[in-house]
Formats: structure tokens, sequence, C-alpha cells
């Protein structure tokens, strides 16, 4: 069990890594950061720890998923460069 101010840096910490993270988004960073903002207010006032710290997995959850994303996008970029440059006949 954590506690509150633990859980309160861990909740601030997660929102600035998901906003960090919101700024390469594809459909554009204010759409990331509008949608993540309104999803840390609709959980504002829980207040059970075993559900904040439940929350706070998920957001993590989120943000490997994001960081999979552009490793991903990433990838795919450098392959077909490296591809289309080789292969032109």
């Amino acid at each position: 069990m954590a506690s509150t101010t633990q859980l309160r840096y861990a909740v601030k910490q997660l929102y600035r890594n998901l906003i960090h993270l919101g700024k390469d988004y594809p459909k554009g960073e204010e759409y990331f950061r509008t949608r993540c903002h309104s999803a840390f207010m609709k959980n504002k006032d829980v207040n059970d720890v075993e559900k904040i710290e439940e929350l706070i997995a998920r957001g993590e959850y989120v943000c490997k998923e994001l960081e999979a994303l552009y490793m991903l996008r990433k990838y795919r970029t450098l392959k077909k460069r490296y591809y289309d440059s080789h292969h032109v006949q």
C-alpha cells in the first residue's frame, strides 16, 4: 500500500509522461491532450487506494502501448526508406 503523497506523485508523474508521449500522437497533440485530461478528470474523485493503484497501472499500460506504437512506426519508416532506396530499378 502506498501513502496518499506517493500516489499523488505517481498520478502527476503518469500525467506528465502521457502528455509528453502525446506530442507524437497520430491524431495530433491537442486531440491526445484533451482525451488524456478528460480521462484524469473523470477519475479525480476516486479515494480508494486500491482503485487509484489500478488506474495508475492502466495508465502505465497505455504508456507502454504508445511507446510500442511509436517504435513500430519508426521501424516501418526506416524499413520503407531502406528498401525503397535499395530496390529501385
